[in-house]
């Protein structure tokens, strides 16, 4: 099966590019969120494609006044992988690792048009690779960027420009991650689910800040890493570590944070401390993260395009679909010698089942 990206320099192995290895839970994925100096106007978007499913799916999601408006389209694939449009969202990569762009064509009175362009190069995070047993649960790679974006949103009739200051974070991953229909055979012997998760991409005046960490259920991380990067930086400027952490005292009742201290150490300066003051929660259900109906690589059909409201006043938060966030936070940081600074990030939290080192079980 040729298809448009055989005509590039950048197969892997000596199938044509629609293949990608034999695993069914192969994904390719876009991110991209967005929100204005003072946290609000909060965007989201995300774009997959699942080569070996055959399917390609997109969502838009903006919050206006305690609700989140959201676009669903899903579409099959035909195995061109490098067709960035599933109905009316579209994806245009206007400068590799520097400036992409993301339209909404109008769509039951929503509609949105907007360009990202890069602070710093991206940064490559460690190789996300987890097995349950003997089974591959996760391994992929992600790239991540935080930037500023231009551009506007329309939602029934009104359409606001992105305000000036207007920023965010995008990100790119590839490899395996549970997608589409669960696996119908379950692991033997069976074993509690459980997944802790964290992120945190922060934008400050002249820098950016990244830290994750996922830990199993007893708190064990697998996987965590946080980096320095001004703005302007290459590949060599930034300042990665794995030593950072995060403490967190949540809402009582709920697995979501209340405020959080982040401490990284560094090698040649006093350490940072960073001030987590949530203001508001994005649901990631918004972009078909644990969404029961839209949720990724699920088949729908040649094309279906749906909009949704979320009425973010009236949730659960401990419902299952409502449990993974993005908290829009102000963030200040403390470092001994130098003023504070004060900058706008999200906080994204997940946790799944039992955590030891909070009481979750």
């Amino acid at each position: 099966m040729l298809s448009k990206g055989d005509d590039y320099p950048i197969h892997q192995t000596p199938e044509p590019i629609a293949y990608s290895g034999t695993d069914r839970n192969f994904y390719d994925r876009y991110f991209f969120n967005g929100y204005n100096p003072d946290g609000s106007g909060f965007f989201a978007v995300a774009f997959g494609v699942y080569p070996h499913l055959n399917i390609a799916d997109a969502h838009v999601s903006v919050i206006r006044n305690g609700v989140e408006y959201c676009v669903h389209a899903s579409r099959v694939l035909n195995m061109e992988r490098m067709d960035l449009v599933v109905g009316p969202i579209r994806i245009e990569v206007l400068e590799p690792l520097q400036k992409l762009r993301v339209t909404l064509a109008p769509t039951d009175g929503l509609a949105a048009e907007f360009t990202f362009e890069g602070r710093a190069f991206p940064i490559e995070e460690p190789r996300f690779i987890h097995r349950n047993g003997p089974r591959t649960f996760m391994d992929y790679t992600r790239l991540t960027q935080n930037g500023r974006y231009t551009g506007w949103i329309e939602i029934d009739g009104k359409r606001e420009a992105l305000a000036p200051g207007c920023v965010g974070t995008r990100d790119r991953s590839w490899g395996v991650r549970p997608i589409g229909m669960p696996d119908s055979q379950p692991l033997a012997p069976a074993a509690t689910p459980g997944f802790f998760w964290q992120w945190t991409p922060l934008n400050f005046d002249n820098q950016s800040i990244f830290f994750h960490f996922t830990a199993d259920s007893t708190g064990v991380p697998w996987n965590t890493r946080a980096v320095v990067c001004p703005d302007g930086a290459g590949p060599g400027d930034m300042v990665h570590t794995d030593a950072a952490r995060m403490h967190v005292d949540f809402v009582d009742g709920t697995k979501h944070a209340k405020s959080a201290r982040l401490t990284i150490p560094l090698a040649n300066a006093p350490e940072l401390s960073i001030a987590f003051e949530p203001l508001s929660k994005f649901q990631m259900r918004g972009i078909g993260y644990i969404h029961p109906k839209w949720g990724h690589g699920r088949y729908q059909g040649d094309l279906v395009v749906e909009r949704e409201d979320i009425d973010l006043e009236s949730l659960d938060p401990n419902s299952i679909e409502n449990l993974h966030i993005q908290a829009i936070s102000r963030v200040t940081l403390s470092q001994d010698g130098r003023p504070d600074q004060v900058g706008m990030g999200v906080f994204e939290q997940l946790v799944l089942g039992p955590y030891a080192p909070y009481g979750f079980t």
